[in-house]
């Protein structure tokens, strides 16, 4: 690197932990501000590239919509299905509730 002051500080990935409630120790706040900034300095090669003549992508791979035809096909009898189930009501599944139960 130059003599130009670093992209990424400590005190700069410090503070970003702290906002994303992450608690790091000395040695992985050096990890994580080498690899950031390793990452930016990067970043920095790729802004420096000429890309005007390029034209943007909108997806690095061609995309198609595998469909299939919408078939009716044999299906399970509702009752003996739900005949199998611990609890039934009203023609549905019954399960106990679980938002709202503090444990």
């Amino acid at each position: 690197m130059s003599d130009e002051s670093p992209r990424i500080t400590a005190d700069d990935v410090s503070k970003v932990a702290t906002l994303a409630r992450l608690i790091l120790t000395d040695d992985e706040l050096a990890t994580a501000t080498a690899e950031l900034a390793a990452m930016l300095d990067h970043f920095a090669d790729i802004d420096a590239l000429d890309l005007d003549d390029v034209e943007p992508m909108l997806q690095p791979t061609p995309l198609a919509n595998v469909m299939r035809d919408d078939v009716v096909g044999v299906t399970l009898d509702r009752d003996e299905v739900l005949g199998q189930a611990p609890l039934a009501e009203d023609g549905r599944f019954r399960v106990p509730p679980i938002v709202g139960i503090e444990e």
